[in-house]
């Protein structure tokens, strides 16, 4: 159930995305659904459109396997990414906390 896609520039790979089917969390109260789990550009492939593609065909084969809706998560301060997410139809669906140990 998991995917791995790679982007390659002149023979080079210089990106991927890993993804897979999820099934029912009772834990998190989500439904099955598809998970975007990992995306990653080396810094001199970045904004070339290899992060595009490669959430794009993620996506296209997790809906293809029957996904009713893809999730995913980036961290507060990754704005660009924030912004290349959103450009393809995700939105901001929960916000996540944390508190370290010992900081009350």
């Amino acid at each position: 159930s998991a995917l791995v896609f790679v982007a390659e520039l002149a023979g080079q790979v210089v990106g991927y995305t890993y993804a897979r089917l999820e099934e029912k969390s009772w834990n998190d109260l989500l439904e099955a659904h598809g998970k975007l789990h990992d995306v990653f550009v080396i810094p001199s492939a970045r904004k070339l459109g290899a992060a595009r593609l490669l959430v794009e065909a993620a996506c296209k084969e997790l809906e293809r396997r029957g996904a009713p809706r893809i999730l995913l998560a980036t961290a507060v301060e990754n704005e660009p990414a924030q912004r290349l997410f959103a450009s393809l139809g995700f939105r901001t669906t929960m916000v996540e906390m944390t508190r370290e140990a010992g900081s009350a």
